[in-house]
């Protein structure tokens, strides 16, 4: 043993530096915080957004229109996609989870048939709302519709 490998004992130096433990701790007096101001003070707290008096990004962006809270927006499939369904997997009905099992929708999707392309199918569609065009096109291929 030598001047060079000695070390302190295991838990006697402290790695936290106490604060406001008087001026001998080296860190007391105002205890880090800086003098006067609102950050020095007790129970201090920004509210979201504040930028230090700059005029806050919420209030600075201009705002105009209307988001209707009742809203009820539909995922739209298209008849030449059903008729696409219909001719890969051998389909007689197309129902809520078949399209979710192939990826169409998700589970808290509402869905609405259009009438987009051609369908030569008859098939039963189960969904929550069909275009005029899609449901004469269901009926026309010899189809029916029912509606979720």
């Amino acid at each position: 043993m030598n001047l060079s490998n000695l070390k302190p004992a295991e838990g006697s130096i402290k790695s936290r530096k106490r604060i406001g433990r008087g001026t001998g701790s080296g860190r007391g007096g105002t205890s880090t915080r800086g003098h006067k101001g609102a950050q020095s003070r007790a129970g201090h707290s920004t509210k979201i957004g504040f930028e230090g008096g700059q005029m806050p990004l919420q209030r600075r962006v201009p705002k105009f229109g209307f988001k209707n809270p009742n809203r009820v927006a539909y995922v739209g499939i298209n008849l030449d996609v059903l008729q696409g369904l219909v001719e890969k997997f051998n389909l007689a009905t197309i129902d809520f989870e078949t399209l979710k099992s192939h990826g169409l929708v998700s589970k808290n999707d509402l869905v609405k048939i259009l009438g987009r392309g051609e369908l030569t199918s008859k098939i039963e569609v189960k969904a929550h709302a069909f275009s005029a065009t899609a449901q004469q096109a269901i009926e026309a291929a010899g189809g029916s519709i029912v509606k979720l």
